[in-house]
């Protein structure tokens, strides 16, 4: 128990930062939300809708980034510092090559967004704003490569502070854009799109100013930025990333599927989900910014050949999500009305968002366990059979099951996000006992692989 005791110092010293900057990245979506339903449930749904179609694509490209941080606190452990400044190098270029094809797609279904069999009234409003929003595709990919290196490199705080930032920047924007302060027309949901868009860019120039100008950063950077690219080392994180991609889209597949379902069970469930969605993202970030971190740990140790460590920095990093889901589902019980009413004020709205809330309070614990799982995995390159078991939770169990019981069922929405939090369970269980299974051989001091 000591040696579990001794490692949550440590992780939480990393994963605090990266926790606030996740947050922050959340808020983002937060004020949009508040901002619009201000505005009225028709783009409060809408901007769901649009929202969670994004999100997939966004998904697909954070899983493309993530081997960054796994391969540069790799290397950083194994002390083979010539490839911190590459592995962030052939990061960047795949986000810009990534985002260019994500941006066309996104442009192109943006056309035919009336596949998804929405409300009438949400496909009026909705299509400038998911343009808008598909543009910073590109950016946000570049932010998380170079923010990720940063953290990898132990220098998590400042990328914090350029998120924090953001928010603060992207409430600005919303309140001139949105309702048309200091000259500027009031665009409704177009105003917030053009808020995400010129947040996002501004981010990325600040944060690659800092690297650029930090002396600690400067033999870590690349010293030739448009030197060939090497295919090898393109594989080397595709392999890594490609399948991280998938288990990433598979869960944020299952709920973009459930916002369509939410659609058809119309705008009140769809902005009730909207609202529950984004309570629970945010506290969401709390243990995947926990993940992050305990990823990187596990990464440095394994490059550094302290295998008997694995086990106690899964385990404190678990027992921190512990701690953080049981705070979480507190609030949501006891406070669930109160916050469902600050997002607006549409009483059918509030009431369903709080049923909304009560099952995500219960699903909180197993949704931080997935996540740890899926970080802990990937760091030991252990990604093919946890994409798998991913799939078998969100696209067998949990979409399934929320068509049956909230559309087919009569349940409604609430039926759909108890399929969810049947499909994280699965996910959160399996995960842990292939965790338990890799790391059999080192579950005592000096027994190495």
């Amino acid at each position: 128990m000591q040696r579990y005791l001794r490692e949550v110092r440590p992780t939480l010293a990393l994963a605090l930062p990266i926790i606030v900057g996740q947050v922050s990245q959340m808020l983002m979506g937060i004020t949009d939300s508040v901002m619009i339903g201000r505005t009225g449930t028709v783009p409060l749904a809408a901007a769901s809708f649009g929202g969670n179609v994004f999100g997939l694509f966004y998904l697909i490209g954070i899983g493309i980034m993530l081997p960054v941080a796994v391969l540069v606190a790799h290397a950083r452990g194994a002390g083979r510092r010539g490839e911190y400044g590459e592995y962030l190098r052939h990061g960047v270029a795949l986000a810009l090559g990534f985002g260019l094809v994500e941006t066309l797609v996104i442009g192109g279904l943006s056309l035919h967004l009336v596949w998804f069999r929405q409300p009438p009234a949400v496909l009026s409003v909705v299509n400038p704003y998911f343009q808008l929003i598909g543009c910073s595709i590109i950016p946000a990919l570049v932010f998380i490569a170079l923010r990720q290196f940063a953290e990898a490199m132990g220098r998590p705080w400042v990328p914090m502070v350029v998120m924090l930032g953001c928010v603060g920047l992207n409430v600005l924007l919303n309140w001139i854009f949105i309702y048309g302060h200091l000259g500027a027309p009031a665009l409704g949901l177009a105003g917030a799109g053009i808020a995400t868009l010129i947040s996002r860019a501004f981010a990325v120039l600040v944060i690659l100013a800092w690297l650029r100008g930090d002396p600690s950063f400067r033999t870590a950077l690349p010293a030739r930025w448009l030197a060939p690219l090497s295919r090898a080392r393109l594989g080397e994180m595709l392999r890594l990333g490609l399948p991280s991609s998938g288990m990433l889209l598979f869960e944020g597949g299952a709920f973009g599927a459930a916002a369509v379902m939410m659609g058809w069970l119309g705008t009140v469930a769809l902005a009730a989900h909207q609202i529950a969605i984004s309570c629970a993202a945010v506290t969401f970030m709390f243990v995947l910014g926990l993940s992050f971190a305990t990823g990187m740990r596990l990464s440095a140790a394994l490059g550094a050949g302290e295998l008997a460590r694995l086990r106690p920095i899964a385990g404190s990093a678990l027992g921190l999500g512990g701690v953080f889901a049981g705070t979480f589902m507190a609030a949501y019980l006891l406070a669930g009305g109160s916050i469902a009413a600050w997002f607006v004020r549409d009483p059918a709205v509030v009431t369903l968002a709080t049923q909304l809330l009560v099952v995500a309070a219960l699903f909180q614990f197993f949704d931080g366990g997935q996540v740890i799982g899926v970080a802990a995995l990937r760091s030991l390159g252990d990604v093919k059979l946890p994409a798998l078991i991913t799939f078998a939770a969100y696209w067998v169990v949990a979409i399934p099951g929320g068509y049956l019981l909230g559309v087919h069922g009569g349940l409604g929405a609430v039926g759909v996000w108890i399929a969810l939090a049947a499909g994280l369970a699965f996910a959160a269980v399996c995960l842990a006992l292939r965790f338990l299974r890799l790391t059999r051989p080192y579950r005592e001091p000096g027994m190495g692989g």
